[in-house]
């Protein structure tokens, strides 16, 4: 394994503890960077089982110190899905990002639907009704912060990665 490539992974690596620790602060409601942290793990961590790892235990390192709730199942899951994602496009992209938000909709509120809604077609149109305001500010959170990592990511390598 070349230097160049265990810098990188480093930088990969401190982009995404970084995401983690911002989730800690606070913010306006799913304005948060752990989608876009999920999917820049799948694209840019390179060893295919640390692109899912890094970033569930990134979150659950935060969890411990924020808590866990009943749905901490189904937002792992949806993060293996992301990851999954960036892992077989590998590229940021709109539609990257917008795929990501929208699987992450669905599967942590099929959760919600299951653990806190009637069992049926009205509770489950209830459910996902309800969670449009939040799906708006994950959006926004999720373009917002994958462009900064990807940016930042960007810029970093540019700087400090240049071979000569």
């Amino acid at each position: 394994m070349s230097s160049l490539l265990n810098k990188k992974q480093i930088i990969v690596i401190t982009f995404i503890v970084i995401a983690a620790i911002i989730r800690l602060m606070p913010h306006l409601p799913n304005v948060t960077p752990i989608t876009a942290m999920a999917l820049f793990s799948g694209v840019y961590v390179t060893n295919k089982k640390l692109a899912f790892i890094i970033p569930i235990l990134a979150m659950f390192l935060a969890d411990l110190i924020l808590g866990f709730s009943g749905i901490t199942f189904f937002v792992y899951a949806a993060f293996i899905l992301v990851s999954y994602i960036g892992l077989s496009s590998k590229k940021i992209s709109i539609k990257t990002i917008l795929l990501s938000s929208l699987s992450f909709f669905v599967i942590t509120n099929f959760g919600v639907w299951l653990m806190a809604y009637p069992k049926s077609i009205n509770g489950l149109i209830e459910c996902y009704t309800l969670a449009i305001p939040f799906f708006r500010n994950s959006l926004i959170g999720d373009f917002f912060f994958a462009g900064v990592m990807y940016f930042g990511f960007e810029f970093v390598s540019k700087k400090y990665l240049q071979t000569a």
